[in-house]
């Protein structure tokens, strides 16, 4: 993934990509050669040389090096899930706000096209249903497949229903490695909304959709394909309205808008908060399926 930020960052024409670190120096200085930076020997040596830095290693290390980038001023975008636990993504939130830096998580659907025919289109969701299958990612296997894969899934339906979870129901199985690689959770929320969400990282295809139900239509979105449809009641019945998706690299929306922010510090469109709300509720349904 942090292949992937380099990339994108090598192409933005407001930015200049500038180094590249790795505990694998080797792995470090291919990227960097790649995509014309530099590569440097030590955390302490890269916050020197940046102002704004993605931190896309293991979960469990998001904190410590989160932590220290932005005690030395750099702005971060934190590749999700923000971190392993509450306590951490608490310590990334505060020093965020101690430091006056940004800190964005990388919850990247949030910056799909297609997103914002979602926004634009519903404003009382009353069902949800979602569907994220991967083949095995070789990668991420610290975590299980709901901190990998689901909670994109469960940041988008919070952000969409803004009511608080009344309960949640959970199932899961270990496949290919010792945590769960297939879950399903059954989430109610106060306001009534109900969302059933799927994530599998052992399916022989991908698929990432999502439906969603409100009172005056029903709108799917496929965010692999960038398309969309939606229905309503019309006069003669159930109509098809068309949509029209301006499509995009997600990856490079998301990485433009964060560099604006830190250019001009206003707040990021998946911010600390947010991405803590997202792992609260993953980790409430990892503890279920593990029970």
């Amino acid at each position: 993934m942090g292949r992937n930020h380099a990339r994108v960052f090598s192409l933005l024409d407001d930015v200049d990509l500038v180094a590249i670190y790795d505990r694998d120096k080797s792995l470090a200085e291919s990227v960097a050669a790649e995509f014309g930076a530099v590569a440097v020997d030590s955390l302490d040596e890269f916050a020197e040389a940046v102002d704004a830095a993605t931190v896309a290693v293991p979960t469990i290390a998001h904190r410590e090096v989160g932590c220290q980038l932005m005690e030395k001023g750099v702005h971060v975008l934190m590749e999700k899930p923000i971190a392993d636990s509450l306590d951490d993504a608490r310590a990334l939130i505060e020093t965020s706000q101690r430091c006056g830096k940004i800190l964005q998580v990388g919850h990247i659907e949030r910056f799909n096209p297609v997103m914002k025919e979602l926004e634009d289109r519903l404003t009382e969701p009353t069902f949800i249903e979602a569907h994220r299958l991967s083949p095995f990612p070789n990668r991420s296997i610290d975590i299980g497949v709901v901190l990998d894969l689901m909670i994109h899934d469960l940041e988008i339906i919070l952000h969409l229903v803004k009511s608080p979870v009344e309960s949640v129901d959970a199932v899961g199985v270990p496949v290919m490695t010792s945590r769960e690689d297939i879950a399903n959770a059954r989430i109610r929320f106060e306001n009534g909304c109900v969302a059933n969400v799927t994530s599998s990282r052992i399916s022989p295809e991908r698929m990432r959709k999502i439906r969603v139900f409100q009172g005056d239509c029903y709108l799917s979105l496929d965010y692999q394909e960038q398309s969309a449809e939606m229905y309503r009641m019309g006069a003669a019945g159930i109509e098809k309205v068309e949509v029209n998706v301006e499509k995009g690299e997600p990856l490079k929306r998301e990485l433009a808008a964060f560099v604006e922010c830190a250019r001009v510090g206003s707040a990021p469109a998946v911010s600390g908060q947010q991405g803590a709300a997202a792992l609260d509720l993953a980790l409430e349904i990892t503890n279920l399926i593990n029970r």
